[in-house]
């Protein structure tokens, strides 16, 4: 297991490199630079351009450029951000967790309540139930997820039920430890709900097909007529199979825990990753923009990796060599 996790890992390092070569080529061949804000202002004159440019490394042959951002991410120093004027890591490091905590709250809520519900919805096929699960499923599927922020930061506004913004309140450092976790329970509660649906409703859908794919075998229809009781039919044998696939899905949700918010942070004006993300593209903030690829890429070699493991430990017939 560990030889095949090493050799995954040594495999990933020029993936990685090519990617992150992608972006940068990306980023270079859109018109523009990040001081193209600045040339439409008439009180900058051209020599201040022209130091500006020369400061931020921008007047370098591209390669140039591209070289030395990877000389310096090799030793763990990813250029400095031409917006805030600070390191990339350290502004990265700034909003990890605010990404985190949403992030994977909603993670974990669309697992548990799609894997629990489309179980439910396949034992009770084509019942009531099942129909109004299915009619929720597949509007919450149509729904963009940006779309329903913006429906909920509306109920919000309307309301005042919810903070309309923000991650903590004001008053938030004269908190006690619990209320400081409820202030946060409660600023996260509408874009981790908007995260979660959408999400939500596509495993629900999957983990229903996949069940009744399974109650279908032979094994199973083998298993009922010796007599097995239902319970461990469908909860040891048939569960075990069918959430097989949904495994490899967890291997892209965990790739997609820095893009997926993306837009509801910045509906939401949560301060982590999705939000700086954005600003980057839009001013054309270069080796932020090419860091934050990197990151997104080392999630899903991570995550796959361990979707692979998973699988692998669910379903013996998989071997790592």
């Amino acid at each position: 297991m560990l030889k095949y996790i090493a050799r995954r890992l040594v495999i990933a390092i020029p993936e990685l490199i090519i990617i992150s070569f992608l972006v940068f080529m990306i980023m270079e061949a859109a018109p523009g630079d990040f001081l193209d804000q600045y040339k439409l202002d008439p009180s900058m004159s051209k020599e201040t351009l022209e130091a500006m440019k020369k400061e931020l490394g921008l007047d370098q042959h591209p390669m140039v450029r591209y070289l030395k951002w990877l000389s310096g991410a090799v030793r763990g120093k990813f250029g400095y951000s031409f917006y805030y004027r600070r390191p990339v890591s350290t502004l990265i490091w700034e909003r990890v967790a605010a990404t985190l905590s949403l992030s994977l709250v909603s993670l974990a809520g669309s697992w548990i309540l799609g894997i629990a519900l489309g179980t439910f919805s396949a034992l009770k096929k084509y019942s009531l139930a099942d129909k109004i699960l299915t009619v929720f499923a597949f509007s919450f599927i149509a729904i963009p997820s940006f779309f329903l922020g913006l429906l909920f930061l509306y109920f919000a506004a309307r309301t005042g039920w919810f903070p309309i913004g923000g991650m903590i309140s004001i008053d938030y450092n004269n908190m006690t430890a619990w209320q400081k976790f409820k202030d946060l329970l409660w600023h996260m509660t509408l874009p981790a709900t908007a995260l979660t649906l959408g999400s939500m409703a596509s495993l629900m859908r999957y983990m229903r097909g996949s069940l009744l794919d399974v109650l279908n075998e032979d094994y199973v229809t083998f298993a009922r007529a010796k007599g097995m009781p239902e319970r461990i039919v469908v909860y040891k044998h048939a569960m075990r199979n069918a959430i097989n696939p949904m495994i490899t899905f967890l291997g892209f949700s965990i790739s997609g825990i820095l893009g997926g918010s993306l837009f509801i942070e910045n509906i939401f004006a949560w301060p982590g990753m999705g939000r700086l993300i954005y600003q980057a593209l839009i001013q054309k903030d270069l080796y932020l923009v090419i860091t934050s690829g990197l990151i997104s890429a080392v999630l899903l070699v991570v995550g796959n990796l361990v979707a692979d493991i998973l699988l692998a430990l669910v379903d013996p017939r998989v071997r790592l060599t």
